[in-house]
């Protein structure tokens, strides 16, 4: 088992979740072919962070299987907007840590 991890990324983990929970159980090249036709801005990340894990181990991508990939909050980043009489909004931008595990698949050759 190998995995990657890609550290305070700029997306929503609300928003990578979504993708993230397509291509667990999936065959890490399927999941990357998959990814790469979603219009998501989590898609591109998340298909880096499994061709990582996959290269990480020292494994092809048509032999491995995306056993975990979790998405988890980071600290947001805060800004100010300016509002009326002087006052000020603030603003959160929220970040993400993505992880991804991949293992060799059993395709029935266990002894």
């Amino acid at each position: 088992m190998s995995r990657a991890l890609l550290r305070f990324v700029r997306v929503s983990p609300t928003k990578a979740r979504l993708v993230a929970r397509e291509v667990q159980g999936m065959n890490a090249e399927h999941a990357i072919a998959a990814l790469q036709f979603m219009p998501n801005k989590a898609a591109k990340l998340i298909s880096g962070v499994i061709a990582s894990a996959v290269a990480n181990g020292g494994f092809e991508p048509e032999e491995v299987v995306v056993t975990s990939c979790r998405v988890d909050r980071a600290s947001y980043m805060k800004r100010w907007r300016p509002r009326a009489r002087g006052t000020a909004t603030r603003i959160l931008k929220p970040t993400s840590h993505i992880l991804v595990e991949v293992a060799p698949a059993n395709n029935g050759k266990d002894a």
